[in-house]
This record gives structure tokens, sequence and C-alpha cells, in this order.
């Protein structure tokens, strides 16, 4: 990473075998008050949590806390569910980048005619890639209630494409993660191989690591926007890439005008006061802008700017009972033991 991480272990510093001095870098003096002054508290509700599998916490792009729970460890690959999205994001920011899709404004059309003919409803001609991106293409979710008879289906694709309009496009956000899987189509098309290929040579690679396979759908296209699958430590190399700009290891991976133009809010989710840009959350998180990729059950990566902080948090993914409480809990840990203590520590609340 372009940040240099230093794998700190909370767990000898809180036993009093490491002082806070001998956890700097090398050559360069502790701060006068050390991040580590709030790992402990943060430590300790996370191990309350039956659900959580991992929390990891990099603070002015040092990686202070990684810690693992309830039989997880660190070459386990986490289900990063939605969090994918922020992902998918990134990729149409690069495709654009190097002139394989012409812009935000090129219409869906442009890849899917032969979905999209004289027959189809022609408020779809003027749904756009970055409808797509904010979820405001105005097609019926293929989320939810009806997720199931989505994936069911013999062409995800043209399942979604084939949805009537519930809204005018760029107008109004409806959740949907087959949005996002047409953006998956779109990058197939667009690179000549696959989402997962242009994925790893793209954006995995410049930033030293290997993404695995995901989920296809019938006709072999990655699935776009759910189910990739990421340890924490690669979430925390995605969320620094963004915290950096877009950079990372000497390179602009993402264009840094992409990540800045991600992070403006577009949108509002309808059964919350939290906001959405180009497939990234937003919201403020004691009295900081936080953005972040979220994912079923408890999968965040979240990136503070104004703290130079980013948090990983992983999750059982498994539906059932203190699901809801769990993300509910796993939320005020990231405010208050994480994100509140360091503001505070800066003078910024």
């Amino acid at each position: 990473m372009h940040r240099i991480f230093r794998h700190w272990s909370a767990a000898l510093l809180f036993a009093g075998l490491l002082t806070p001095a001998e956890l700097g870098r090398p050559g360069v003096p502790p701060r006068s008050q050390p991040p580590e002054f709030f790992v402990g508290p943060a430590i300790e509700a996370a191990e309350k949590l039956p659900r959580q599998r991992s929390l990891l916490i990099s603070h002015h792009g040092e990686l202070i806390l990684e810690r693992y729970f309830n039989g997880a460890h660190s070459k386990q690959v986490a289900n990063i569910k939605s969090a994918s999205k922020s992902v998918v994001s990134a990729l149409i920011g690069i495709a654009i980048e190097r002139g394989l899709i012409p812009s935000v404004d090129t219409p869906l059309a442009t890849f899917f005619p032969e979905l999209l003919g004289a027959k189809a409803d022609q408020r779809k001609q003027q749904i756009t890639i970055e409808d797509l991106l904010t979820m405001r293409s105005g097609l019926e979710p293929t989320s939810n209630r009806n997720y199931g008879r989505w994936i069911a289906s013999s062409n995800w694709v043209r399942h979604v494409l084939n949805r009537p309009m519930v809204s005018v496009p760029g107008f109004g956000m409806h959740y949907s993660t087959g949005n996002t899987h047409l953006l998956s189509a779109i990058l197939t098309k667009a690179s000549g191989g696959s989402t997962w290929k242009f994925a790893n040579e793209a954006l995995a690679k410049p930033l030293g690591m290997t993404l695995a396979r995901w989920p296809r759908d019938p006709q072999g296209i990655y699935f776009g926007g759910n189910d990739m699958e990421l340890t924490p430590l690669q979430m925390m190399a995605f969320g620094e890439l963004y915290a950096n700009q877009g950079r990372a290891n000497g390179l602009q991976v993402v264009p840094a005008e992409w990540v800045q133009t991600s992070f403006v809010p577009r949108t509002r989710s309808r059964w919350s006061e939290r906001l959405y840009g180009y497939g990234w959350w937003m919201r403020e998180l004691a009295g900081q802008r936080a953005y972040y990729a979220w994912g079923y059950g408890g999968q965040y990566v979240f990136v503070v700017p104004g703290i130079e902080l980013v948090v990983v948090a992983t999750s059982s993914s498994n539906p059932g009972p203190g699901r809801g409480s769990h993300r509910r809990a796993l939320d005020e840990l990231v405010e208050e033991k994480v994100v509140g203590p360091i503001a505070l520590a800066a003078g910024l609340n």
C-alpha cells in the first residue's frame, strides 16, 4: 500500500507487555497521545457481539488494530455482500478513465440495444450509467421481496431490464442489486473479458492482492453488487485506497476525481437519513462525515477523511434473529468507541 501499514498487537499492548513507544514506527517518536488509547474499549465491545468476525482500524495510514472473533482468522474470506457495490463503482471509474465506457452519461441502451427495443418502455432509453450507480434507474427493484424470483430466472440481465418502471430515471432512489448487476454486464462487454478478470488486472493487482472468483449468473456474468469475497485485510486495502484519493503503491489506481465524485451525495434512502453517491453510503458519525461500503449482516468499510480513519468490520452474513440488533450495536461501536474518541482527541467535537 502507498500508506505504510504496521501490525500492532492490541493484546500485547493491553497486557502490558509492550508500551506505546515500543509500538511506534522505527525512528519515529510516538505521538503525544498515541492512537491506541481507544482500542481497548473497541475490542471489549466487539467481543460481546456473537455475530462479529473481525474489526480492523487504520489511523493516519497505520493499521493499529487487527482482531478476529468467534473463530474467524486473517486468511478467511468474508462474503462482503452489498459492499461489493462500492468495488463495482471503482471498476466503472477505472473503465471510464481508460475510455472503455464513454462517461457516466452514457445511456444503458448503448450496451443492450437488443433488450431495449421499440417495444420497451421508452423511459428505459433514458437510463444512464450514473442512474445505475446511484440507484436511480427507475426500474422496479430486484432486491428484497423480488430477489429470489430474480436469481431464479434464466437470464438475470434480461429479467432486470424487463422490470416495469416505477419512477422517472434520475429521480428517487430505489435500491436494487439489479442495477449493479447491469454494471457488471456492461464491464464484461466493455472490457472484452469478465468483471473478475478486469477487477484483478485493474484494481487488485496494483494493490498487491488477488480477488477470488465469486458467483456468476446463467450467462457467466459475475454477480454485480453482491457475494464478492475478500479478506478483511483486502477490504482495508480498498478502504485505504479511497482514503488516499485512489493512490496505492505509487500508482493512481482509481482516478482521484472518481473518488471525489463518488462521495458526492446524489440521493437519499427512502427508509433513513443515509445519503448515497456512486456506490457509497454516507452519514455523520460523531460529527464526522463518513463514507462507507455496506453489506448485509454487518460487512463494512468506513472511510472518515476528516480524521484519517478507515474501519473494517465483518460479521456473520447468515440470516437469523439478532441480525438487526447486531448491525445497530456495530454502528454504535464504530461511532462511540472509535470515531468519537479520535475526533475528540483531535479537538474536532
